[in-house]
């Protein structure tokens, strides 16, 4: 895992990755975090999780996934169900979920450019030191890059 810091919208716009993944809920919100951002600027990776069904619980461990063309750029969002509700205190995210939707990355888009946050580990209140090896276990032999947010 390649660890940079800065804003991953960012570099995804400037043509750093080909592939950005954000952790998601089951309920089609987005409506914190990086998750609030990308529906505000890529209306069309939330139009991918409005066409997933609403509070389905099977939804962990999947992935909806949107492709975004902007002048110049192209580059496809990924919405990783890695957490079921986002309402409430604790530990919201699903360790197995990361593990079953960054495996689904790797084969839906292994050999491209990957950048991701820091999964499931902000609001969704999970431990960084257990989620990094998950990840970086699951994305093996790509080209993945953990983006630690700077403004």
């Amino acid at each position: 895992m390649r660890v940079i810091d800065g804003d991953l919208l960012e570099f995804a716009l400037a043509g750093e990755f080909d592939v950005i993944v954000h952790g998601c809920n089951c309920h089609c919100t987005m409506g914190a975090g990086i998750a609030k951002t990308i529906k505000a600027h890529f209306p069309e990776a939330y139009a991918a999780d409005l066409a997933t069904a609403k509070g389905d619980r099977g939804k962990l461990g999947t992935i909806s996934f949107a492709e975004i063309q902007r002048p110049h750029r192209s580059f496809v969002v990924v919405n990783a169900y890695t957490q079921y509700d986002w309402r409430g205190s604790g530990k919201k995210v699903d360790y197995d979920a990361i593990r079953t939707a960054m495996q689904l990355v790797k084969r839906t888009f292994g050999g491209k450019r990957i950048g991701y946050p820091l999964i499931g580990a902000g609001l969704a209140g999970g431990d960084w030191e257990y989620i990094a090896p998950i990840i970086d276990t699951a994305l093996n032999g790509e080209n993945h890059t953990l983006v630690r947010y700077a403004s």
